[in-house]
């Protein structure tokens, strides 16, 4: 073997030992000033145990209909702050936080199964799993006595909305889906998770997690036409939750559990009423993605709020409002 051959294979040997085992050895410091979720609850938060776990909900209103409103990435029950009181006036309104985000209880690996005591569980009983956070919504209505509710969907919370309708259609009593993500990602997702459930980034995870302090507020700022809106209040609100403790390895274990649910290819299976709300300036789900989603649900209208972003519920209250009141007006 030529010298300069046996060179670059011993530089190519040693540049992959470094990238497999320098993430072994990178320190991983604690989190400082962390505190259990309900020390940072609010005068009207509520939690409850559903499968297991600590939910923190809020409730306003009283009759029929029943909202339930989930939230998208990021996101916890403050997002729900301009419309809560106002949808309120026309029946139920409950707002909940999805594992790994708000005050909701953020388990750690190895997880143990719901309603199985003793033994250890594994990845596939993750909380964190769209398929759990499935069971979860319809736990949370059993435990308050719900028997039908109309589900409302930000972005990845629309996609767990279509989700529950899916499984559990007779609970389900219509969708409003705002910005919902349900195009793409497949391929991006399969590689994410490869790369996650190596030993390598299951040590760094939780720094990767911790990132989010700088490029979440890129990350809000292009969630809205107008990011001046995002007062020094609103983004208080925004990070409250990153107080809890161990929000860096929750979120890490969220991002494991991402999976592609081809829902693209479901689509005609949802058969109840649905309202698809757009902003016309949407940057993280493209206003044409929710376009077509109006167009290959077999029962859906579809408002686009103009001059408004990926949050028409927080940026553009007043015309979120009146579409949605508009819907319900209509349903059965």
């Amino acid at each position: 073997m030529k010298r300069w051959v046996r060179i670059v294979l011993i530089v190519i040997i040693v540049l992959l030992l470094i990238l497999l085992v320098a993430p072994l050895l990178v320190p991983v410091p604690p989190l400082e000033d962390t505190v259990p979720p309900p020390q940072l609850a609010d005068p009207d938060s509520r939690f409850v145990d559903v499968n297991g776990l600590q939910v923190h909900y809020k409730i306003a209103g009283q009759g029929e209909p029943t909202l339930v409103l989930l939230h998208g990435f990021g996101a916890s029950v403050f997002s729900w702050r301009e419309v809560m009181e106002p949808l309120s006036e026309i029946g139920t309104v409950i707002a909940f936080d999805r594992p790994a985000f708000g005050l909701t209880e953020r388990p750690l690996p190895p997880f143990i199964p719901p309603n199985v005591g003793g033994e250890r569980g594994g990845e596939s009983d993750s909380p964190y799993r769209a398929e759990a956070q499935v069971e979860l919504t319809v736990g949370l209505l059993d435990e308050l006595g719900v028997e039908r509710a109309v589900l409302v969907g930000n972005s990845a919370g629309g996609t767990i909305a279509m989700l529950t309708a899916l499984a559990y259609p007779q609970r389900v009593q219509a969708l409003v889906l705002v910005d919902a993500a349900v195009y793409g990602h497949g391929g991006s997702l399969g590689l994410v998770r490869l790369l996650a459930d190596t030993p390598q980034m299951q040590r760094i995870g939780p720094l990767v997690a911790r990132r989010i302090r700088t490029w979440g507020q890129d990350f809000a700022r292009s969630a809205w036409h107008d990011p001046s809106q995002i007062t020094a209040e609103v983004w208080e609100g925004y990070t409250k939750p990153l107080q809890v403790e161990n929000w860096d390895r929750a979120l890490w274990e969220m991002m494991r559990a991402s999976r592609s649910h081809d829902l693209a290819e479901q689509l005609a299976e949802i058969r109840v009423p649905c309202l698809v709300i757009t902003g016309d300036d949407d940057r993280i789900v493209p206003t044409e993605q929710s376009i077509r989603l109006a167009d290959e649900l077999p029962d859906a209208a579809l408002v686009v709020i103009p001059d408004c972003g990926h949050v028409p519920h927080e940026e553009c209250p007043e015309a979120f409002l009146q579409a949605v009141t508009g819907f319900l007006d209509k349903l059965p």
